[in-house]
């Protein structure tokens, strides 16, 4: 349904080494840049700074493969001195089988990673 998403953020430095540490746990790397244009891509997913209003109060989920690469991608924040804003666990008030753990990035936007432990429908 979504073909990318792009936040913009008050730092590019400091929010390319929060999404590089916690996007690493679950395989994406940083895959293009530009200090010139303000910008960093990992996949689909981005972030600028090009003097654009800053994004506020978004949340982003990540699809994980796992529950090992949510906790992965938790502990790389927390770690890396990132706050936490829900430990990995089990969310059964979405569904059965939501494992998820979130973060804040730099601008305060919720950052989700997220496996779906439930039989394929």
């Amino acid at each position: 349904m979504i073909d990318h998403v792009t936040l913009r953020v008050s730092d590019l430095a400091a929010s390319k080494r929060f999404y590089s540490t916690v996007l690493a746990p679950l395989g994406h790397e940083l895959s293009w840049e530009s200090e010139e244009w303000g910008w960093a891509m990992w996949g689909d997913f981005s972030i600028a700074a090009d003097g654009r209003p800053v994004t506020r109060d978004a949340h982003v989920a990540f699809a994980t493969r796992s529950r090992d690469e949510v906790d992965a991608f938790h502990r790389a924040g927390v770690e890396a001195g990132y706050r936490d804003h829900g430990a990995p666990g089990e969310r059964p008030h979405y569904h059965p089988g939501y494992y998820g753990a979130f973060l804040l990035d730099p601008d305060g936007n919720n950052v989700e990673a997220v496996f779906h432990d439930r039989p394929a429908a």
